[in-house]
């Protein structure tokens, strides 16, 4: 009871804070909403509001080109009276997004799925922050804040992801391939996801480790194959279903499944090259369009070959490997804002185990504070004093795509020095030599 009446006064507290944020500086939503770092093409709240204007008119939203973001937005948003006349019902739902994610999280932590799996226990299980610390992080971090207030679509993908990874760690597999369809229908990435949740959850559906004798390997191999296949097929029954009822709420005038080259064909393309914190804006302006295609498969390639060598090498701890792979997709994603940073900075105290044989720690802080002081400044420079070109913004975004990608890599090298650990003692605390 005491827990509860804890988590009551956390929630209570970081929902005070969101709300009080939009009543004292009511200009601020929309300040916030204009910025590159939390609002892309794909996010925008603006966009949405155009979107949601033209559906109400009976108009489609995709005939402009401009709005990009998925068609089930449009009634629940259509609901809402518009920011112009108030900004409060949007903060409420923004909040309440917020809640369930940090709900989510305490139940990730809860299940201590990050230090004891199926197959992997730490040797250092037992140092690990509460729940209640893991979800205060969450609700108190700045860049959730901002993202909260700003209102991107992201928040509504950090929430079903976050969701996602909650049912998976309590081996409930419905709900899991439902939520991360939701998740993979607004943002297309998620979808990436997808193989080590089930990892995740059939280890949590199976229970504790018991050698399996030659005899009744078949028969676990084609448990194993059959809950993937299962679960894959719900996974894609759900999508399919979630895509036919967008097809449906579009107005009559529209052209049948319109919306997929606006929606997702923006994100394998990026025919918008507006600047985000991401690394392929400037790239493909500087590309030479006869090698626009090639590239444009290199990088969908390259972020997406991370999932099967993570899987692969990490099969014993699939909750790191949803935790990396939202790390990755914050850096090398199409379109990424602060808003996937603080999904993936809300799963990282999840490893508190692992944090003493981190070695850049003090260097990725300090990259990472200085490019989120200096971009806002070097974007003013380009855009508004004049007195810069791109080059200014895209330099401070290398650097914290730099402070991301330490991260994400030190952490790799911690949880796999902790799993050495693990399996021979008695290199604990030697230092190891790469040669």
């Amino acid at each position: 009871m005491d827990v509860d009446r804890r988590a009551a006064l956390l929630f209570g507290a970081a929902a005070a804070v969101r709300l009080l944020l939009y009543i004292t500086f009511p200009s601020l939503p929309d300040l916030l909403t204009g910025r590159v770092e939390i609002s892309t093409p794909v996010t925008s709240f603006k966009r949405l509001q155009e979107g949601v204007f033209l559906y109400t008119h009976n108009v489609s939203p995709y005939d402009g080109g401009v709005f990009h973001q998925a068609p089930l937005l449009l009634p629940l948003f259509s609901l809402l009276p518009g920011p112009s006349s108030s900004h409060l019902p949007t903060a409420f739902l923004y909040t309440l997004l917020d809640l369930l994610s940090a709900h989510s999280l305490l139940q990730i932590a809860a299940s201590g799925a990050s230090t004891r799996t199926r197959l992997f226990t730490s040797p250092r299980a037992d140092t690990r922050y509460s729940p209640l610390a893991v979800a205060a992080a969450f609700l108190f971090s700045p860049f959730t804040i901002v993202v909260c207030v700003g209102r991107p679509t992201s928040a509504f993908t950090n929430a079903f992801v976050l969701l996602a990874t909650a049912q998976a760690v309590q081996g409930k597999g419905t709900t899991m391939v439902l939520a991360l369809s939701a998740a993979t229908y607004l943002a297309l990435h998620p979808v990436l996801l997808l193989p080590p949740l089930l990892i995740l959850c059939y280890d949590a559906q199976m229970g504790p480790w018991k050698p399996v004798s030659a005899k009744y390997q078949p028969r676990a191999s084609g448990r194993a194959v059959s809950f993937t296949l299962q679960y894959s097929a719900l996974f894609g029954l759900a999508l399919s279903t979630l895509l036919f009822a967008s097809n449906l709420i579009l107005p009559a005038n529209a052209t049948p499944r319109s919306f997929l080259p606006a929606t997702y064909g923006v994100h394998l393309l990026l025919p918008d090259l507006t600047p985000n914190v991401g690394l392929w804006w400037y790239f493909f302006i500087e590309m030479f369009d006869s090698f626009r295609e090639f590239f444009l498969g290199v990088f969908w390639l390259h972020m997406a070959s991370y999932c099967p060598g993570l899987c692969v090498r990490l099969r014993h701890q699939p909750l790191f490997v949803v935790a990396t792979l939202c790390g990755i997709f914050a850096i090398f994603q199409p379109y990424p804002s602060v808003a996937d940073a603080a999904l993936y900075f809300a799963l990282v105290p999840l490893f508190r185990h692992v944090f003493p044989l981190m070695r850049y720690t003090f260097f990725a802080t300090a990259t990472l504070l200085y490019a989120t002081f200096l971009g806002p400044a070097f974007y003013h420079l380009w855009i508004y004093a004049g007195s810069g070109n791109a080059n200014f913004f895209y330099a401070i975004t290398l650097v914290w795509s730099l402070g991301l990608s330490v991260i994400v890599a030190d952490l790799l090298y911690a949880v796999l020095r902790d799993e050495w650990e693990a399996e021979r003692p008695e290199v604990r605390g030697k230092e190891a030599i790469r040669i």
